[in-house]
């Protein structure tokens, strides 16, 4: 009984390691989207200005 406890406890520490990783990788690809929009926005920005 008390392998299968332990056996149990193990699996949901790696189920929420994995979710915990994977939710950083999700976000540090959202920033980086993110970033990227807004130097495109600056750049549109850059060459209006310099229309004026």
């Amino acid at each position: 009984m008390t392998k299968l406890r332990s056996l149990i406890s193990a699996l949901v520490a790696l189920g929420v390691a994995t979710a915990a990783l994977s939710a950083c990788n999700t976000m540090e690809g959202m920033g980086k989207d993110m970033k990227s929009a807004g130097k495109k926005v600056e750049d549109m920005a850059k060459k209006d200005e310099k229309k004026k």
